[in-house]
């Protein structure tokens, strides 16, 4: 990068939301690479539950604010680096003052009505927003309104709640793994180098050491939401081709032996082996390279414990130009 690039990254100004799993790897290789000014959110403290994961911070930190500890601790490693601590919880009320302030954000918060609020203020305030997701062995990858790019609406365009770290757990070297990566993207869009994960989701399986890359567009379909505003509102505009199916209606067409429903469980192999309840285990990761094996004359349903997944799948299925109807399932 040279000389140039290290200026370009002594100018910047960076938001991190979160200084958990994701956030502490992403803050501690930006302030090593000199990233000039950088601001951290999170209104939460210390836990012990977080040490096997949360490596920034130790045993003697535990009932401490994150934000803090994290600003004390980061300043020691790079004294050059101007960082404040924001210990208050991103919300209505506050997101575009803070978001005003810097060049671009990351989000590595992990709830999603804190999710959909940083992506509204970023399309908002036109600010880049550098993406990342984990839970169990899974993490995910994305810029959003990069350049006029794609949203996190346009990939994910309901608020639904699902699983977290909290409920499903997640192996401790991930975060490690996916802030990383996220670091990365964040340093690429700041020098104006490499290849940017605009319009592209990184989906990484830590259990197979698999990787996979999958591509989707700006969507004119699923325009600025507030999270106030009615979900139904979002599911009224979803395309004609995908459409959610209940799992009781799933489970009685089964149970009917219907012979044009084709189920495909898009969990991961010992997600499947664990929790039957038939069709055919094809991970979301797969889908791409299977779908020219799925019937034309059967209406393909995709199903997985929270619909994230099902509901991607049958958004690659549709995006794909496979003639058809498609319905993506949750169990809860």
């Amino acid at each position: 990068m040279g000389m140039a690039g290290q200026e370009k990254l002594k100018a910047a100004k960076v938001l991190v939301i979160g200084a958990g799993g994701l956030g502490c790897p992403v803050l501690q290789y930006l302030v090593a690479a000199g990233v000039g000014t950088i601001g951290v959110v999170d209104d939460d403290t210390v836990d012990v539950t977080n040490l096997h994961r949360q490596i920034l911070y130790s045993a003697d930190d535990i009932g401490k604010g994150k934000a803090e500890t994290a600003v004390r601790k980061l300043t020691a490693m790079n004294p050059f680096v101007k960082l404040t601590a924001i210990p208050v919880r991103l919300d209505e009320s506050n997101a575009a003052e803070i978001i005003s302030n810097y060049d671009l954000v990351i989000d590595g918060s992990d709830n999603f009505p804190t999710r959909y609020l940083a992506n509204d203020i970023c399309v908002e305030l036109n600010k880049p927003l550098v993406f990342g997701s984990i839970l169990r062995f899974e993490g995910q990858v994305s810029v959003f309104n990069y350049k006029g790019g794609p949203s996190y609406r346009c990939l994910f365009p309901e608020a639904e709640e699902g699983d977290n770290c909290e409920v499903a757990g997640v192996i401790g070297i991930l975060p490690g793994i996916i802030g990383t990566y996220m670091a990365n993207e964040t340093i690429k869009i700041i020098c104006g180098i490499g290849e940017i994960l605009s319009g592209k989701l990184l989906v990484l399986n830590a259990l197979g050491n698999t990787s996979n890359i999958f591509s989707f567009q700006r969507s004119d379909a699923f325009p600025l939401k507030k999270i106030k505003e009615d979900k139904s509102a979002v599911k009224n505009s979803a395309p004609a081709t995908i459409e959610e199916m209940f799992f009781n209606d799933m489970e009685v067409g089964l149970e009917a032996e219907s012979d044009h429903l084709y189920l495909i469980d898009v969990r991961e192999n010992y997600e499947f082996e664990e929790d039957f309840i038939g069709g055919l285990n094809i991970p979301l990761s797969e889908i791409p390279e299977n779908i020219s094996s799925f019937p034309k004359d059967k209406t393909i349903v995709f199903y997985c414990t929270t619909g994230k997944r099902s509901r991607m799948a049958a958004t690659l299925l549709a995006k794909s130009g496979f003639e058809g109807q498609s319905f993506w399932v949750k169990k809860t």
